[in-house]
């Protein structure tokens, strides 16, 4: 099967396209057949130096993917051959990524895709979907009433979590160059910050009466959750995919509570999310499909860490 390998870190002329056997499905795994993989930042940091996620050499990257089921592992139960699925596979010591023709995944952690989603925007869906739906409902617990501030409202997980803020009930101040604002807007953004020349704790601050926010979500990281901890109320929720920078002490006075949200893999946040997606709440932005043979171009970008959506790539 064609695959991009990695034998060892570092650029990206280290992303080699291979030929390489089909892998086995072992005891509760399915074969996928990979009709598409999303790209994302972290996969750029383990190209650039993987040793910190034990990924061993060679290795095929790729953490998002959309594709049909070819055949069940021993014990693998719940999925049939040609059942059309979507998935984020492990990152931690996996060497069976998504930017190949098939992969291997554990069967507990796939869930059938959105029937309203052709496989391109599918593979967009997973891990930064799947972020933004466990930091933004499950850590921050944002509900309606909630003013919620999103740092990075235009990338791959901030855009989810403009959507998912406002499908619960929230009102969303998101930041972005101003360029994006329309995008943000057409997410359902309610106030859009251009951080490069406004003070976002002081919009925030505006933008709720002088109140503070109850939930931010840093998907940009430096010193935003220190520079937020005075634009949100006493005993807010803030969370992070990042490690952040700067004085956080502020967080202790103001009895707030700060999350760092690295993802884990199930079905079931993947189930939901479909729901969500068939029901018109969230909707993947894809910034442009490529051809597998162009991995090094979406990680050019992802190396860039600048520009709104997605990039997949058509497997």
């Amino acid at each position: 099967m064609r695959a991009i390998v990695i034998e060892s870190f570092g650029g990206t002329e280290v992303l080699l396209a291979r030929e390489v056997p089909v892998p086995e499905p072992g005891p509760g795994e399915l074969l996928v057949r990979v009709v598409a993989s999303g790209t994302n930042p972290v996969e750029a940091k383990i190209r650039q130096s993987g040793h910190w996620a034990q990924i061993p050499l060679p290795a095929v990257l790729g953490y998002d993917a959309s594709g049909v089921v070819e055949r069940a592992g021993p014990g693998a139960t719940g999925f049939a051959p040609g059942d059309e699925v979507w998935f984020t596979p492990e990152l931690v010591g996996n060497r069976h990524g998504t930017h190949a023709e098939y992969t291997v995944v554990p069967a507990t952690i796939v869930a059938r895709k959105p029937a309203n989603l052709s496989h391109e925007e599918a593979a967009a869906v997973p891990l930064a979907g799947g972020t933004a739906f466990e930091a933004v409902v499950r850590r921050l617990r944002v509900g309606p009433g909630d003013t919620l501030l999103v740092h990075g409202g235009a990338g791959g997980v901030g855009s989810f979590a403009v959507q998912i803020g406002k499908a619960v009930g929230a009102r969303v101040i998101a930041t972005a160059s101003a360029v994006n604002h329309d995008l943000l807007r057409r997410l359902g953004a309610d106030v859009c910050v251009d951080y490069h020349h406004a003070n976002v704790a002081e919009v925030a601050l505006r933008e709720t009466g002088g109140r503070g926010v109850d939930a931010v979500f840093d998907t940009a990281g430096g010193d935003n959750i220190a520079r937020s901890i005075p634009a949100a109320r006493p005993f807010a929720r803030l969370a992070t995919i990042l490690g952040p920078t700067g004085d956080l002490t502020g967080l202790y006075p103001r009895n707030q509570t700060l999350h760092g949200v690295f993802l884990t893999r199930e079905a079931e946040r993947l189930r939901v999310l479909a729901r969500m997606v068939e029901w018109g709440e969230v909707r993947p932005v894809v910034a442009e499909v490529l051809p597998l043979a162009d991995v090094a171009q979406a990680h050019r970008r992802l190396d860039a860490g600048h520009g709104a959506g997605k990039v997949v790539l058509r497997v």
